[in-house]
């Protein structure tokens, strides 16, 4: 795991602790905030999962250490003036004892692909008349399917007929439409990335 030297942290000006913020390592959402002293820093990066020190309890304890949802530290940053840590980690389940994936609510959309998404659960929940994806939908997963098999193949014949932006055009319609088959399959785009960061490890 990738973190600043102990020693090159700021623990004193908070009477030994320091903010740390907590991120989705794959989509980069703000998953929780909680506080370290150096014996949490230091289990941290023994055990490879986020321990914080409980100015409630005046103790340490380790995420998840009753639920199972812990979060497995990928790396460890400090900001400009060392006195605040951000750790990129893959939770295990729920960050927040509420049950959500996030401390502060629903993640607020991280990227341009979440926001998509979002819009495109709106239009299968609404169904407006005059919504694409809703007529797509209507169609059924069988369509949806068909069509992410046109786009597929229409984006490989890009990357060897057009240039660049023609490309990149047909690979942003094959997205388009697996977003939107995967919605209609009841899948979420987190769904997925939690996969691929399991290729990861």
């Amino acid at each position: 795991m990738k973190a600043p030297d102990i020693d090159s942290l700021d623990w004193a000006k908070s009477d030994g602790l320091v903010p740390a913020i907590v991120q989705h390592a794959v989509t980069g959402g703000v998953l929780m905030l909680g506080y370290m002293n150096r014996a949490a820093y230091e289990a941290t990066l023994a055990c490879g999962e986020a321990v914080f020190f409980s100015r409630s309890r005046g103790a340490l304890w380790r995420k998840g250490e009753t639920s199972g949802n812990v979060l497995r530290v990928v790396e460890i940053r400090s900001d400009c003036d060392h006195d605040t840590l951000l750790l990129r980690a893959e939770p295990a389940g729920p960050t927040c004892h509420l049950g959500t994936r996030s401390c502060f609510g629903e993640p607020v959309a991280a990227t341009l692909l979440d926001e998509l998404e979002r819009v495109i659960e709106d239009r299968l929940a609404q169904r407006p008349e005059d919504s694409y994806v809703a007529r797509l939908a209507a169609a059924g997963a069988a369509r949806a399917a068909q069509k992410v098999g046109e786009e597929g193949v229409e984006t490989a014949l890009a990357a060897v007929t057009r240039d660049a932006d023609g490309l990149a055009s047909e690979a942003a319609d094959l997205v388009f439409h697996l977003l939107v088959l995967l919605r209609i399959r009841g899948i979420s785009l987190q769904d997925v990335l939690d996969k691929l960061a399991d290729r990861r490890r």
